[in-house]
Order: C-alpha cells, then structure tokens, then sequence
C-alpha cells in the first residue's frame, strides 16, 4: 500500500485561521500574561505560529504524554513522557494541542493541569474531530471543526511523517498493484 495525500485545508486558509486565533486570545488575555503548554509533538508547529499572532506577553512549555504505548489504538492509560519545565501555580494557562479526537488524553490531562494550581486553564486546538468524542472536553479555541479522517500536516503525522506540511491533508491508501 502506497499513500496519496489529498489536500483538506489550503495552507493560506490554515495561516488565515491562525491569525484569527491569534486575534482573539490577545483580546481575552489583555492586560495579562498567557502560559502556552504545548502538546509535543504535533502542537509544535502550531504553537509557534499561533505563539507569533498573539500580542500579550507569552511564556511557552512543553509536555509529552502517550496513551498508546506500541499499540495503534489507545490503551486509556496516560503516561506522561516529558514533563513541564515550570510550575503553573497562579499562571493563565493554554494549552495548544494539534487535534481534538476522542478526548480521553486531553480530559486526563487538563485535569492534572488544573490541580497543580494555575488561575486559569484553557485549550485551544488547531482540529477538532467531535464525531469521535468519547470523552467530554470543553475546547475554548478551535480552528478548524472537521470530519473524521485520518489528517496530516501543520505537526500531525502518519508514521512519523507528513509534519512539515504547511496544510492539511489527509491521508489516502493506494493499492500498489497497476
């Protein structure tokens, strides 16, 4: 099996959407200081560029969690791999994820957050898949609602690849034989 990439969201639609984001936190965080918590890897890019559209001042963090281990499917247990550098107590806290889908990680994880005692703690994702909501996450930002395909670019992958994609795509199987 080969893999196609078909084009979902245009790159300039992507940027545009950023920008907005970017637009909209600056003016919900005025005259405040917001602590960006980046889920590694996939929120990498997206932090960055949503990091660069906001105004107010910004302090970023990084975390890691896994509830997949070696498997494919998530085994409901969240592990975290790598975690933050900086306490959050007293900070107003975003956390940038690449995509919303089920919402056990991200439910899991805003829980944890919240109990190390931050002033507040909102979520802000690039995509979000609600059809595979399994678990009840409120998403404070969203950029773009989409359906449930399995998606690369702007940070998502398939087997490690696909990253650097400055769009959305998603990915289509190819029979190899001609």
């Amino acid at each position: 099996m080969a893999e196609k990439i078909r084009v979902m969201i245009e790159e300039e639609k992507v940027n545009q959407r950023i920008k907005e984001l970017g637009e909209q936190i600056s003016k919900d965080y005025a005259g405040k200081q917001v602590h960006l918590v980046c889920v590694l890897k996939g929120g990498a890019f997206f932090m960055c560029e949503l990091a660069k559209r906001i105004t107010v001042p910004v302090s970023l963090d990084f975390m890691s969690v896994s509830s997949y281990g070696s498997a494919t499917k998530s085994s409901g247990v969240v592990r975290i791999v790598k975690d933050l550098d900086e306490p959050l107590k007293d900070q107003d806290v975003l956390v940038v994820e690449d995509i919303v889908d089920s919402g056990r990680t991200l439910s899991y994880l805003l829980e944890m957050l919240r109990d190390r005692g931050p002033k507040s703690v909102r979520l802000c994702t690039l995509l979000d898949k609600p059809d595979r909501r399994v678990k009840d996450v409120h998403v404070d930002y969203t950029g773009f609602e989409i359906p449930d395909e399995f998606v690369v670019g702007y940070g998502l992958d398939y087997d490690q690849r696909y990253r650097n994609l400055p769009y959305i795509g998603v990915v289509e199987l190819e029979d190899d034989a001609n």
